[in-house]
Parts: C-alpha cells; structure tokens; sequence
C-alpha cells in the first residue's frame, strides 16, 4: 500500500488542479490609453466571454490551458491574444488600435457599382431570411446588468438634502439604480421563449425603464421592425429590412480582414432626417453575408424617443459552429435631460455556452416566459462577486455596499418607528386627488382612504353628499391577503343613509383566484357599467345644470369566486341578491342658473321636456336574485412566475370572455326571470409594421329569456355625455348618451381604434417636437327598436392628455359633434 501512496496523492493533487478556476483579468484602453468600455472578451472557438465594465475593466474565469483571447468591439481593430493560464490569477491590459478599414481593398471587386455599400447589403438581403431561421432552438446562460445614473444637477437645486436623498458627490452626480440578473434562457422557433432566472439583485428606485431579463435585450436586426418598449411607441426600421432600400441609401467605409475574413463597414444613412430611422454603421462578413456587429443610434428629436436624448444600439456575433453565428453581447447606451438634471445609463446584456438545437421536453414552453427561482433575490455579496461577469466599478460597489447598508438600517426599529410616522403624516394636495395611505411598520397592515373627489359630491336626487370610503387590507404571508372595504352615504336632500361592506380575500396567487362577499345598502347607477364619477357628475350638474346620472336604491347581499382554472382561461361565478326601489329628484336649486337649462328627470325614459320634479313610473319597488359566470380565455397567455405568484402579460391574440347571466323568479321572494348570454372578443396594440397599433372590441349577446326584468338588469353599454372622456378602455364611446340604448333584447357594438404614433405627424415642421400621437376610430352599436348608431373621431395624444373631435349618427341622422379631452382623471 506504501508503494501507492504517492501516486494516489500525485493523482488526487492533478485532479484538484484541473478542476481549480483562476481568473483572468485586465483593462483595454485605446491608442491614447484611455478606457474602452464595453469591449467583448471571448474565447476563439467557444461561446464563453465577457464584456469590459465602464472603465474598461474585464476579468472571468478559465480553468489552467492555453487560450486564444479575442478582444472586440466596433471602431476598433479585432486583437487575439495568446495567453496561458497555470496555477494562479493572471493580469493581461491589451490596447487596441482604431480600426483601419480600406477602401482600396474592394474597390476593384465593387468598381462598376456607384454605390458599392448598397450592393454588400443587397447580398446580406437576400440571405436575410435564411439567417432568420437558421436556428429552430437553442440555450444559453446571459447576464443583464443595468444603470441608471446622474450625470449632472442644477446648481440651484443641488441642495443638502436632494444630494442626501440622491447620494450625490459634490459636482451632483451618482447612481440612481443599478440592477443585475443570472438566467438561463431557452428558444424555440418561432417565437416561443422561456428564461430561468437564478439570480437577480437591485439598488436604488427605477422609475423610469428598465431591461432586466434577457428577453427584454432580444435585439435582433434581421427582423424588419425594431421596437423598443418604454422609450417609444413607434417601430424603427431595421437597417436590414426586407424593404431597407426605401428607407436607406448605404455607403461602404472600407474592408478589413479579421481572422481570414473580409469585413465590410457600411454607413447607414437614413434617406429622411425625421422618422422611424437609425444611423451608425453596421459590419458585414463577406461570403457568409451576415452581420458581423452593429453601432447604431436613435436621436429624440428626429427620431421621436421618449424619456431620453440618445439612444446607441450595439451588438457583437460571433460563430458557434461554421454556419450559425449568434449574438454574444448586446448594449443600450442612452443619455437624456430633464429640468436640467442631466442622466445617462446603460443596459447590457452577456451571452454565454450556447447550446444549438437542444431537445427540450415535451410541453416545456407552456407561456412561462420567465421564472424567478425562490431564492434569487437573496444571494450574498459572496455569490456575486464569485459569479457576475462584468466586474464592478468602484462607484458601482460603493453603490451597493451603502444601498445595501441602508437596506439593512431600513430593518432596525428605530428607522421602522421613524419611516411609519414620516410617511403615515398626509399630503393634503396628493389626498384631493389620489386619496391618503397609511401602513403599520412592516406593511403588512395598511389603510387606504378614498380621494375628497370621490367623498363629497352633490346631484339632483340625494343633493350634497358624502360618500365616505375606506380600505383596509391584511397581509397574511405571501400568498393570503385580505381587503375589508366599508362605505357609509348620505344625501342631505333626501335624508337616505347608506352603509355597505365589500370583503376580498386572495388566497392563490398561482391562479389569480379569491373570494368575495358584499353586502349592505347604497345609491347605485342604473348603468350598471358606469357614466360619470361622482366627481364629474358633481361639476356637471353644478355649473351647466347636467344632472346625467339616474340613481335608484338597493339593500343587497351576494358573494362570488375567480380562479384561473387553466393558464389563459379565468373563471368567475356570483351570487346576488338585492332589493330595489325607484329615486327621484328631490334637490333642484341652481347653484349655477344656466340661461334656457333646466334639469332632467331621474327617470332616464322620461320623454324630453319631462319636468325635473317628475315622479313618472319606471320600476315597482322588487327583489332580484341573480347569478352570473364569466370564462376569459386568453389565448397563448404568457406570465410570469415570481415567489409571490403569477403574473400574466399582454397576449399577441385576442382575448374572448363569455358571459352568461340567470335572474331567479319565485326563489326567496324574487321577481326577475331571465337569460342573458354574450361573448367579446378584444385585443389592444396589434403593431401595424411601421404605422402605429391598433386595438379593436367587438361585443354581442342577447336576452333568450326576457320575461321579467327591469331596467337595471338591462344590458348598458359604456357611453358618454360631457366633454370629458374615458379613452384608457377600447370599449367606450364618445358621444352615446347613457342611458337610451340599453336594451332588454340583442345587440351588437363594435370599437375600432388605430394610433399612428406621431409617424404623420412627425413629418411637419414644428410640430414633431411636441412628439404627438395621431388617432383615429370608430365606434358601432346595433339594439332591438333603436336605430343603428356609429361615431367616428380623430385626435391627438401626448403621454396622458388627449383632444379628440368626432361626429356621430342616429341611423342616417347626424346626433352630435365636438370636442372630447382627457387629462388623466376619470
């Protein structure tokens, strides 16, 4: 056994050796030694790389064995470096040199062609689509790593406390947020995805946009529309489109040869100054007739960003077999201005050990597009500084440590004491608008205290007021919670106090489902789908007289349940009861005396000249019990899986929610009999290539069983009288009065809305600096016994104001025209 001793030990030494990682690191700077950020670090024939941080600082790690090391990045001549790797870390700086491309080289081949530029890209167009579905599936391990940060401050609001709150250094720059994630993310052609985040970590608040899963920096080029989610509505066309040449002339910088292959830059230059255009350059391998690296950019005024200034695209391929070449780093640079605080920031994401065509299981992409493993957002400093890719900046790492040093205060009870009376103390100007929160240390108790726009209120039948509103919501653990919400309502005119109480309680985030239960008594709409706010009715009817809204009282009880019973498919079922009597005017002074108005009855069938003080019959006193169920089924629903639940994302398909409804006759006194069924089909912001998004509504149903109800229990549709509006839901109209076409029969509504996203607009002077969005639409509604009615309209938007003119018809009769805003309060 002796004799075997040293070579067992000599064998167990050269495993452990083999099996040891040591790092290799340094920093690329350029000609005149200065930083080059960025840059992609990658081993020759493999899919393992990095990418340079900020200050052109790269380091990852490589087991003992010689390497060929590939520096790259546009503007710069490509470096291969041979380095070995033996027993311990190795520090390797590089300089690259600016690249050198000659035109002399392709000048002979391209010498009959004027435009030699446009004849490469002709022969990259051809291949275009081969290049699209070279690939049916493949993995890989990515990295996103994002910052946001302030460049500079006003002096005059660079005060103490602003560069406190912001953590700013004395010229008013800093780190507002940073954020990184580890994910393995899978493909399957043509369009199905799903990623697995292992790990993820974030400092600071990002208020803005944000990129931070790998499906978020899917750049790819080859498609013939690039969109960018956050910063613009619009499409930009890709340099590489199959209609590029409409849109772009291309001329040829020069070639180089990098490896044995010939390299193409060719500069882009958009036809237009303004429009859906990029600029830059972008490299082409000649043979393979492929993208080699793009430098693109996006400028805010010409080409219509939101948020920010600039906006630059790069991306380095690279080969992982002979004929599929894949992306290994891709960057969004931008930088951008607000009320003189000057920003900028970058997100980039790393791409590594591809696997091409890989057998995935049977049914493995079921929607999931992305799941947050359990304990990614709790890996140590340890972990990371064991396994991110980029190396921080020393302002990144001081970020983190005071962030997460001040995280960790956050948890004390001293700061805990503090935060609860700090932040439970109102804001009187926010709670007009946006109501009062308040929450107990851990959040786990909270209160929530309904807008005085939603609390005090005046109309013709209760005259002023109040409608006092609270929520109270539990947190049981991260899948129960419970919200309490009481109400209590009294009208000084008529002297009829109200008092109600709605309970939730979600018990299965996974499946979107809970319970409910309500009960009490209340002033409720006759339009069971909505008119106008409190608030706005209230203005109406105080200063032009417009009391729009029809009341009628009901003491009521009912529950209901909703669960997703499948992914895209959401059930719900209620059970009501209720018992209602008719409402009349009782409070008609003027406030505001209107020349030649007066006001309506309550009654919304009363005939026109019907005198306010009216007490015409539309309903006996009754009892109704009813039950309801709804199944939505979204097709192709994608989501994601967090810890705390399930998260659905907006489908590319549409959405189709059936309804069916029964009132009970002659069960616990109830006086209704009938069967109301309908199905709508909708789907919002179907990209139309380079013109906009459309969104559409298409509704229909109908009473098979109209023996007894009465009008609260018809079918109302969402319409609209006043000048302002509602335009966040596809399903409303204009100029519809609220009441006249509801129905107890069929019925058929249509809603058509396209938004051009500033591309018309965008092509007069003057006006494309205010970055408007152009819309047009239409909307259709067909009763039983009413004529056809249809509206069309066309407006302008910008962020959350809207002006919109349109013009209706009754039938063949014009109905109205006008002017219709939106400023963000419903």
């Amino acid at each position: 056994m002796k004799r075997y001793l040293p070579l067992l030990v000599f064998l167990l030494t050269t495993i452990g050796a083999s099996a040891q990682q040591y790092i290799l690191s340094g920093k690329i700077t350029g000609q005149k030694n200065e930083p080059v950020p960025f840059a992609s670090v990658y081993i020759r024939s493999s899919t393992y790389g990095t990418t340079a941080n900020e200050e052109g600082i790269y380091h990852f790690k490589l087991s003992p064995g010689t390497y060929n090391v590939v520096y790259r990045l546009a503007g710069y001549t490509v470096l291969s470096e041979t380095i070995t790797i033996v027993d311990h870390d190795e520090v390797h700086n590089i300089q690259l040199v600016d690249e050198e491309f000659k035109f002399s080289q392709v000048s002979d081949k391209w010498r009959r062609n004027q435009d030699p530029g446009d004849t490469i890209m002709r022969m990259l167009l051809q291949k275009r689509e081969a290049h699209l579905k070279e690939l049916k599936s493949y993995s890989c391990a990515v990295y996103i790593k994002g910052v946001q940060k302030l460049l500079s401050t006003p002096k005059s609001l660079r005060s103490e406390a602003v560069t406190r709150a912001l953590d700013l250094d004395s010229l008013g720059r800093g780190i507002l947020y940073q954020s990184e994630s580890l994910s393995t993310f899978n493909y399957q052609s043509p369009d199905k995805v799903r990623e697995i985040t292992i790990a993820s970590k974030s400092a600071g608040i990002n208020t803005a946009f944000g990129y931070n899963k790998a499906s978020d920096l899917q750049v790819n080029f080859y498609n013939n529309v690039f969109t960018i989610p956050g910063l613009s509505t619009r499409g930009y066309v890709s340099p590489v489109a199959s209609n590029a040449f409409t849109f772009y002339r291309y001329q040829l910088v020069g070639s180089t040869v990098q490896n044995g292959q010939t390299i193409y830059k060719i500069q882009v230059i958009p036809k237009r100054e303004y429009g859906q255009y990029f600029t830059g350059s972008i490299y082409i391998v000649e043979g393979e007739w492929r993208i080699y690296s793009v430098d693109l950019m996006l400028k805010g005024k010409s080409n219509s960003l939101n948020l920010v200034d600039t906006l630059q695209v790069r991306q380095q391929y690279i080969p992982i077999t002979d004929s599929v070449w894949m992306p290994v780093s891709v960057l969004f640079n931008f930088k951008g201005s607000v009320l003189g605080f000057k920003f900028g920031g970058y997100y980039q994401g790393i791409y590594n050990n591809y696997k091409l065509n890989p057998s995935f299981p049977a049914n493995y992409f079921t929607g999931e597009i992305l799941r947050v493993d359990t304990a990614a957002n709790i890996k140590t400093s340890n972990y990371w500084a064991a396994n991110r890719p980029v190396p921080l900046t020393p302002l990144e790492t001081r970020d983190y440590q005071k962030k997460d040093s001040v995280a960790a205060y956050h948890k004390t009870e001293a700061y805990l004491d503090t935060l609860q009376h700090r932040k439970n103390g109102i804001n009187y100007p926010g709670y007009l608008i946006f109501g009062y929160s308040a929450s107990d240390r851990t959040e786990k108790d909270s209160l929530y205290i309904f807008p005085f726009l939603q609390t005090f209120y005046y109309n013709t039948v209760e005259g002023f007021g109040i409608n006092a509103k609270v929520r109270y919501t539990r947190i049981i653990d991260d899948f129960h919670s419970l919200a309490i919400t009481p109400a209590v309502r009294y009208g000084f005119s008529n002297k009829l106090f109200s008092a109600n109480i709605l309970t939730e309680y979600k018990n299965d985030p996974f499946h979107n489902a809970k319970f409910w239960v309500n009960f009490g008594s209340d002033v409720l709409d006759l339009n069971n789908v909505g008119t106008r706010s409190l608030y706005f009715n209230t203005l109406s009817t105080i200063l032009s007289e417009n009391n729009y809204v029809k009341y009628y009282r009901s003491q009521y009880g009912g529950f209901g349940y909703q669960r997703e019973v499948a992914n895209g498919v959401l059930w719900s079922a209620s059970l009501s009861y209720s018992g209602r009597r008719q409402l009349y005017n009782t409070n008609l002074g003027h406030l505001v005396d209107v020349k030649d108005k007066e006001f309506t009855s309550n009654n919304p069938l009363a005939p026109a000249g019907t005198p306010p003080n009216d007490q015409s019959f539309l309903f006996p006193t009754h009892q109704a019990l009813s039950f309801t169920t709804a199944a939505t089924f979204t097709f192709d629903q994608q989501y994601i899986t967090r810890p705390t639940g399930k998260f659905n994302l907006p489908s590319q398909y549409p959405t189709l929610t059936v309804t069916y409804k029964k009132g009970f006759n002659n069960i616990l006194g109830s006086d209704v009999n009938y069967d109301f069924a309908s199905a709508d089909i909708s789907q919002y912001n179907i990209r139309i290539g380079l013109s906009g998004y459309s969104s559409f509504k298409l509704t229909g149903g109908g009473y098979f069983n109209n023996k007894k109800l009465y009008f609260m229990d018809y079918y109302h549709y969402l319409g609209n009288q006043g000048t302002t509006f509602d335009p966040t839901y596809i399903g409303s109209f204009h100029f519809l009065p609220f009441y006249t076409y509801s129905t107890n029969g069929g019925f058929l509504e249509a809603h058509y809305q396209h938004n051009f996203a500033g591309s018309l607009l965008n092509k007069v002077p003057y006006l494309r600096r205010l970055k408007l969005e152009e819309v047009i639409g239409a909307n259709f509604l067909t009763t039983k016994g009413n004529p056809n009615y249809h509206e069309f309209y066309v407006g302008v938007q910008r962020l959350i104001f809207r002006v919109d003119y349109g013009i209706s018809y009754a039938g063949n009769k014009k109905y109205l025209q006008g002017f219709r805003i939106f400023y963000g309060i419903r």
